[in-house]
């Protein structure tokens, strides 16, 4: 979603927001801008329409800006199309208020309306002028006090914001508001600074923290000072960034895509590795018993996108391996169907980011209905992360390219430990069970790694589906879940249609869809599905398809009349998601390469989802 940075310090503040607001472009936008206070107590702002390069051009690299306090934005357009008239930072009609918004004010109209009852006027179709104008009027009423002026629009609005706000006069201050957006405050040797992500202060900041929900904080060139919503003073402790800046960093890889998929072996290492107490899986870290996971009637997966595809691979092996029942549930839907939870039930919550709007929300309805919930997330101390009762974090790294390749491959590493200490703790597991299955998790690294070096073999598969319309994937069970992710994959890299199918589904309507030269590819790692899957790949080869299987096995009859075969290492069945995900996720890259696409940022598409 929009990008938000901002600093108060000794340095000039344009370059450092225009860096900072480079760090957050994997997030997607559509437009740019910063504003910076002047010597003469004035505010400079610049806008610019489409990429970060452009406002960089327009500023000369934030050189005509000068001014050592200011704040920066990169909008995702939610209200009103991507202008110059759109983009943040936004004035409030008297120019007493200049700030930048990401989240969402639900009731804008409502407010708008009262504002325009007081002869304010507006020049934007944004909610974002909306809450400029708004805290204006609230500080005027507050005798020009930011806090109290901040505190009454808390009162008012609806909705989600993370806000950083310049107030007229008070040059060498920044004030930063939030509920139920990311917000992460730093504080370094030059200074203070404000981000939506971490990424964006590594730089310059050696400590921060993340501002609590509906808390206000103050940022000066001294420090900074911590309030409540009720306006009292409050310490947070700040944390060391832990962070290694260079993983930010392209390095030799053309792509932060490329250079991602390279990165999975490592990080689904390291969150096994994480996960281990003298060679057994053990949850003791995360504070969760064998007796409250022996007492669970059922479990429910929740989450968005890709890890939501995660939860989908995952569901088939907890269900397998625990014997309890799963539910995968798209979080977006998860609240307003009114789940029927209950004490004896856990709800995992699944997010890269932690601070996906559908899932934090998911996470609180469970919590509310009196369900335990437990997250697998990549970002301590991120709003999911904080609120979740139990949580297991995924080891991924920071991941700059908008469509997730080892964050998803960290996911299934993580749901995998959780699933064999459920069965364990249900007495589902001997202890040879267990020690095999641990073995097949520890050897996933190093096949992950020989699935990397199948990227030549894919030339052709990738060259056939470069300028096809339609692109389907084909798998049963576990294989299926897979084709979901490759389908989203090549859906966001390429803008090709794509869709997986449950192969027995195929016959019920969508073979109309197979005709002459369609790209259709098989994923086969289940045994005991493989001759359905036969039969299935062989209707689509009878119509005209151009059919391609991605196989695990020892059974070469599989590869008999296909257009091509890409061969995987053998792992445990119930893991496979693992490996048949690497070659489709390069697929993907190089589909969007061929087509002189924008890899690591896709259009109209955001890495962090943070509003509804």
């Amino acid at each position: 979603m929009c990008g938000i940075v901002g600093y108060v310090g000794r340095k000039q503040a344009g370059p450092l927001l225009l860096d900072g607001l480079s760090r957050l472009e994997y997030r997607g936008y559509d437009s740019a801008g910063i504003a910076v206070f002047r010597e003469d107590g004035g505010i400079s702002i610049s806008k610019a329409v489409g990429k970060l390069s452009n406002l960089i051009k327009k500023t000369e690299g934030g050189a005509l800006l000068p001014g050592r306090c200011g704040i920066g934005h990169t909008r995702w357009a939610t209200h009103g199309a991507p202008s110059e008239q759109n983009a943040h930072p936004h004035v409030s009609m008297h120019g007493g208020v200049t700030l930048v918004h990401n989240g969402i004010i639900e009731n804008d109209r409502e407010l708008r309306e009262e504002l325009l009852g007081e002869g304010f006027r507006f020049y934007s179709e944004t909610d974002t002028e909306v809450a400029a104008n708004y805290i204006e009027y609230c500080f005027d009423r507050a005798e020009g006090d930011p806090k109290q002026a901040i505190r009454r629009f808390m009162e008012r609005a609806r909705g989600s914001y993370a806000l950083a706000i310049l107030f007229q006069g008070r040059t060498d201050e920044i004030w930063a508001v939030r509920k139920d957006s990311p917000m992460i405050i730093g504080r370094g040797e030059d200074g203070c600074c404000l981000a939506s992500d971490v990424q964006a202060i590594l730089k310059y900041s050696d400590s921060a923290c993340y501002i609590g929900n509906r808390e206000i904080a103050r940022l000066t060139e001294r420090g900074i000072s911590f309030f409540d919503e009720k306006g009292r003073a409050i310490e947070k402790e700040m944390g060391r960034i832990e962070m290694d800046g260079r993983a930010a960093e392209k390095g030799i890889y053309p792509h932060f895509m490329l250079k991602e998929i390279h990165e999975q072996p490592a990080a689904v290492e390291e969150t096994l590795r994480s996960m281990l107490r003298d060679g057994r899986i053990s949850l003791s870290g995360i504070g969760i018993s064998d007796s409250a996971l022996q007492k669970l009637r059922s479990v429910w997966i929740v989450a968005c996108g890709s890890a939501f595809y995660a939860g989908t691979a995952l569901q088939y092996g907890i269900e397998a391996l625990a014997g309890i029942l799963v539910r995968t549930e798209l979080a977006s839907e998860f609240r307003y169907r009114k789940p029927l939870l209950s004490p004896e039930d856990l709800v995992i919550l699944i997010s890269q980011s932690g601070e996906t709007a559908d899932t934090l929300a998911a996470l609180r309805e469970a919590k509310l209905r009196g369900a335990s919930t437990l997250a697998i997330v990549n970002v301590p101390g991120s709003s999911i992360a904080r609120e979740a009762d139990y949580v297991l974090y995924t080891l991924a790294g920071p991941e700059v390219s908008v469509a997730t390749t080892k964050a998803y491959s960290a996911q299934l590493m993580a749901g995998y430990i959780l699933c064999l200490a459920l069965a364990r703790a249900r007495g589902r597991l001997t202890r040879a069970e267990e020690e095999r299955l641990t073995g097949a998790l520890r050897e996933l690294p190093e096949k992950i790694s020989l699935c990397l070096s199948l990227s030549d073999s894919l030339s052709g598969i990738a060259e056939r589906c470069r300028d096809a319309r339609d692109v389907f994937f084909l798998g049963r069970g576990i294989d299926y879940a897979a084709g979901l992710e490759a389908a989203l994959k090549l859906k966001e890299l390429s803008y090709i249609h794509a869709e997986a199918y449950a192969a027995g589904e195929l016959k019920h309507g969508a073979i109309s869809l197979i005709e002459e030269g369609v790209p259709v590819i098989g994923i086969l790692s289940q045994p005991e599905l493989f001759e359905k899957m036969r039969s299935n790949m062989a209707e689509v080869k009878s119509r005209g398809g151009c059919l391609y299987a991605l196989f695990m096995g020892k059974d070469r009859e599989l590869l008999s009349g296909t257009d091509g075969s890409i061969l995987l290492p053998e792992t445990e069945p119930l893991f496979s998601a693992s490996l048949s995900v690497i070659p489709l996720q390069l697929l993907a890259y190089r589909v969007s390469v061929l087509r002189g696409l924008d890899v690591d940022r896709p259009r109209n598409l955001a890495k962090s989802v943070t509003v509804e």
